[in-house]
């Protein structure tokens, strides 16, 4: 938002007596929390996250301890123009020096430790590959341009395999973008079309991960924690072991008003009565519900349970409006929602962590992302920043990787990736990076490796159409909203946490009537140098060539030729 923009709004009517109920303890509810009191006044003992759990953050994950090893399920690339997320970490204190922010501090990291890939993809067993160029041939470039300029109601539910032609797929192009955000052929290439015009500005250094953001820990300890700290210390209550099984509505007057929250704790049920100017915000998929884990030894069994969490709330209460989207577009195809990662704790080690660094000439926390090329299991990992959490000793290191292709056998270890140990996993890890002759030794000094097995993890990129995301806030909605990741903000990419908290911003503002501007989604795609850089990469060359188009035919089908 401009700066004219950025007021402290009035004080909504009655707002010391009203209440909220955030169900669902994620990112989304945490900050939709944090933007009732500071924009919307609200008390914060007037506010309550529900949670099923006994840890709020959602997908945002990060435990463990160095004898039994550490997990975390993924992790998050931040850009700068994440709008909403810098808004709201600009008033949240740091956890280590309470005169600034949590951005002060992310900003200085990043500052200090920019990350910028020196080895970005790896082959034939730790030998570099090119990741120079995207790789496009100019048919490719061209089917990335008409993605551009079509619209999303023209593409439909039109998938990735279907939309590309076979060519694309073996480009650096796609070994870079379905890393990176976990795109599958057949996820809607919708998406991938927001991903390109949300981020245009990051595409020609995109080979070297410039731009992507980091943070001093892993997201736990770096973002939910300090975040929940301020909430305390403002009086917000946390509410865990609820389950919400279903919310009431009043339709009446072609308003929609919820009226009662039905929930289970300690094995009875119970209900929350909502008054008419109270407010109901609804978290309606988590992207790692029915998430299981294993260990070094065991597998994680892919957990296939009819009972969805907040996806089976969000199913039932669709029935009772069709305003409420279609969840079954999301989570009644696990085999295409679901992949694996898996989180290594080495300890005294001198082996893997030394290789890497030399492998890629990249500092631990500043080289990003590394994508094995050749590996059945399209494997990726990444070495986080020393030490990855809070307290971890200095002779205990983390490693993360996961992978895309997940039922097919491995190229070291002859199983699929779903039916693979700890062990294993790490195991075709190493022989990929060119260690199997150290495998053993290096064995010694894991402390654990713990897979994470997420049914529903890329779930948001299904193919969709209008109306299968609900609106943040429903159409005749006075009290309610939805917020995270299956909701519909226009211009705006699912799989980011901008967009939960994003989604939070617009629930706030939008119920309590605040005049307040949402900070816009950053306009990169609309700027022509933006373009023309964007434009250069995907072509691979220094400059465009049109020395014999006229203005006229260059502007032809974008919007600038529509006004003129």
């Amino acid at each position: 938002m401009n700066n004219y923009q950025r007021i402290n709004p009035a004080t909504p009517k009655n707002i010391e007596t009203r209440k909220a109920y955030l169900i669902g303890g994620g990112i989304g509810s945490l900050s939709a929390a944090a933007f009732l009191i500071r924009d919307g006044h609200m008390p914060g003992r007037n506010i309550h996250v529900i949670e099923q759990l006994d840890v709020f953050g959602g997908s945002m994950d990060g435990a463990g301890m160095p004898e039994k090893g550490y997990t975390a399920r993924g992790g998050r690339e931040i850009e700068e123009h994440f709008e909403c997320f810098m808004e709201l970490y600009s008033f949240i204190p740091s956890l280590n020096d309470k005169n600034k922010s949590v951005l002060d501090e992310f900003r200085q990291l990043n500052i200090e430790e920019p990350i910028e890939s020196h080895c970005r993809l790896v082959q034939n067993q730790g030998e570099k590959a090119d990741f120079s160029s995207l790789g496009l041939s100019k048919s490719n470039a061209m089917e990335l341009a008409k993605l551009h300029m079509l619209t999303e109601e023209a593409l439909g539910a039109t998938t990735i395999g279907k939309y590309f032609e076979p060519s694309f797929f073996e480009t650096n192009f796609w070994y870079f973008w379905a890393t990176m955000f976990a795109f599958e052929k057949w996820h809607s290439v919708v998406e991938v079309k927001r991903y390109m015009e949300r981020f245009m500005h990051l595409i020609g250094g995109m080979n070297r991960l410039k731009g992507i953001l980091h943070t001093e820990y892993n997201q736990y300890d770096s973002l939910i924690l300090p975040l929940i700290t301020w909430l305390k210390e403002q009086d917000v209550c946390f509410e865990t072991g609820c389950k919400v099984t279903d919310i009431d509505f009043d339709f009446s007057n072609n308003e929609k008003v919820a009226t009662a929250i039905h929930y289970i704790k300690n094995d009875k049920n119970e209900i929350i009565n909502v008054k008419s100017d109270d407010i109901v915000l609804f978290i309606n998929g988590s992207m790692t519900e029915n998430t299981t884990k294993g260990d070094l030894d065991h597998a994680a069994i892919l957990n296939r349970s009819e009972d969805k969490g907040c996806f089976s709330v969000w199913e039932k209460i669709t029935k009772k409006s069709s305003d409420f989207g279609h969840p079954e577009k999301f989570c009644s195809d696990i085999d295409k929602t679901k992949w694996m990662s898996f989180t290594i704790t080495l300890k005294d080690d001198d082996i893997v962590f030394p290789y890497i660094q030399n492998l890629t000439g990249d500092k631990p926390g500043m080289g990003g992302l590394v994508t094995i090329k050749d590996s059945s299991w399209f494997m990726s990992w990444v070495v986080p920043k020393h030490p990855h959490f809070i307290g971890q000793p200095d002779n205990v290191k983390v490693l993360w990787a996961y992978a895309l292709n997940m039922d097919v056998p491995g190229d070291y270890i002859k199983k699929t990736f779903s039916d693979c140990t700890g062990r294993e996993m790490f195991e075709e890890l190493l022989y990929h990076m060119g260690l199997q002759d150290r495998i053993p030794e290096i064995l010694s000094h894991t402390v654990n490796v713990i897979p994470s097995m997420m049914p529903y993890i890329t779930s948001q990129f299904m193919p969709r159409v209008a109306g299968d995301r609900p609106n943040v806030i429903p159409a005749g909605s006075k009290n309610f909203g939805f917020l995270g990741q299956y909701t519909e903000i226009p211009k705006d990419c699912v799989f980011t946490v901008e967009y939960s908290v994003r989604s939070a911003m617009m629930a706030v503002y939008g119920l309590l009537g605040l005049e307040k501007q949402v900070d816009p989604v950053y306009p990169s795609q609309y700027d022509i140098r933006v373009l023309i850089n964007a434009s250069k990469t995907c072509l691979g060359i220094d400059k465009l060539p049109l020395k014999n188009i006229s203005l006229g035919e260059l502007l032809k089908y974008s919007e600038l030729g529509k006004l003129l």
